[in-house]
């Protein structure tokens, strides 16, 4: 009678021990199933920039609105501005830069800024006095569009002040802005800003890309 007691009280810790096992484990599967992983991106504050590009008739630079991060330090705001340039139009326009060109350095000092890119710019660009011309004030202009302060752009290659990019405008002093770039011209109208200057010989391209 003794060893019938003792099997059945055997039988029902076992009883219990199972329940309370069985109930623990289908808790951590529930409870494995009922979590939820919340993932929050965090959202970086942007600043809109106004870049200037080559308008589709090819006779004038035209802006585009671009965002980019907002940074600690100027130079890196400068660098992302550069970099926008590099990666070109994101409409219809015409890019002003190779999207080969690197750039290597940027620096600042008082009013004037002075960027050094890689070879690419002079190698791969397509050349044409007034492709250059827009090239080096799609530079001028974006700075000095973004960073007021910034009122002359010195253009190093590889850390060397050249004469021209491909033969045609001065960039071995600094340059200073000039918006009359950005006017359409007037249809049937010869003697406009841009038409005038892209009209111009080699030499007056020269003296007029370098005056103050």
């Amino acid at each position: 009678m003794k060893k019938i007691v003792f099997g059945l009280l055997g039988v029902l810790l076992l009883g219990i021990i199972f329940g309370y096992g069985a109930s623990w484990f289908f808790q951590q599967q529930q409870d494995e199933t009922e979590e939820v992983h919340v993932v929050v991106a965090e959202v970086k504050p942007t600043w809109e920039i106004q870049l200037y590009f080559t308008a589709p008739t090819g006779d004038y630079l035209i802006t585009e609105t671009f965002e980019i991060p907002i940074c600690d330090e100027d130079i890196d705001c400068i660098r992302n501005l550069l970099d926008g340039l590099i990666a070109g139009s994101r409409h219809e326009n015409i890019s002003v830069l190779p999207k080969e060109t690197k750039v290597l350095g940027v620096e600042v000092e008082n009013d004037l800024v002075r960027v050094n890119f890689s070879r690419q710019l002079v190698d791969f660009h397509p050349g044409g006095s007034s492709t250059e011309l827009f090239s080096i004030y799609s530079l001028a202009n974006s700075l000095n569009e973004n960073f007021p302060y910034l009122r002359q752009l010195q253009i190093l290659i590889e850390g060397e002040a050249l004469q021209t990019l491909k033969g045609h405008v001065r960039i071995d002093q600094p340059i200073y802005a000039d918006f009359s770039f950005g006017h359409p011209p007037v249809s049937g109208v010869t003697d406009s800003p841009i038409d005038g200057k892209l009209e111009l010989s080699i030499d007056q391209i020269l003296q007029n890309a370098n005056k103050d």
